[in-house]
Formats: C-alpha cells, sequence, structure tokens
C-alpha cells in the first residue's frame, strides 16, 4: 500500500515536472546508497527530485518529512549519480522536494514543489 502510494505521488510530480517543461529523464534511480525519486533536466541543469506523498492527514507536512539525514543522503545519492554517468563535475544540478497530498478518495488536493530544498 506504501509502495503504491509513493508510486502514485512520483506519477504526479513527473507529470507535473512535464507540464512546467522539464525533461524527466529517469525515475527510482538506484545505487548501493539508496534511492532518487526522479532525475530530470531543467535546460542544462540536472534536478534531483525528491518526492514526498502524504494522504490528508494531521501527521505532518510531506516536506516536513525531508529530515536532514534525508537531505545528506540526497546529497550523497546526486554525487553517485554524476559519478555513475559521468557527468562533467561542472553540470550544474540541484536538489528539489516535490510534495504530494491525496484525500481518502485518491485524489491529489495539492501538489508544492520546491526548488533547491536541498543545500549542499
Amino acid at each position: 500500500m506504501r509502495r503504491h502510494l509513493g508510486d502514485f505521488g512520483e506519477a504526479a510530480a513527473a507529470a507535473y515536472l512535464i507540464r512546467q517543461g522539464y525533461t524527466v529523464h529517469e525515475r527510482q534511480w538506484r545505487c548501493r546508497s539508496g534511492e532518487i525519486d526522479l532525475i530530470a533536466r531543467q535546460g542544462d541543469q540536472v534536478v534531483f527530485v525528491e518526492v514526498r506523498t502524504r494522504r490528508n492527514m494531521p501527521s505532518g507536512s510531506a516536506e516536513e518529512s525531508v529530515t536532514s539525514a534525508k537531505q545528506q543522503r540526497l546529497v550523497e545519492l546526486a554525487y553517485a549519480y554524476i559519478e555513475a554517468h559521468n557527468l562533467d563535475e561542472q553540470t550544474p544540478w540541484r536538489i528539489d522536494v516535490i510534495a504530494v497530498r491525496i484525500d481518502r478518495a485518491g485524489r491529489i488536493v495539492q501538489l508544492t514543489h520546491i526548488p533547491h530544498a536541498v543545500e549542499e
């Protein structure tokens, strides 16, 4: 059930990015250190996207769930991706968070895109 919720949120986030003019290159990229939900490009910039999906519950926002430990892991994963794909060190990149909130019927109530959400 939780995986299904995450997949739904990632699909919604990918569709949102495409509508905004991004090119989505990969979903659920994995390496030994973990997973990056979405990898997109906006112009020449690589955008690593952490997608947080929550049901419409008062248990805290999806954005708040990206802890400092998770932020550090995302930076490490970004470097792992750059190395694994032999990207030039000068390639501009950033880490965004997209928070998706859905209601009990499975409809998206809110989608919030936070560019540069994680600083190196």
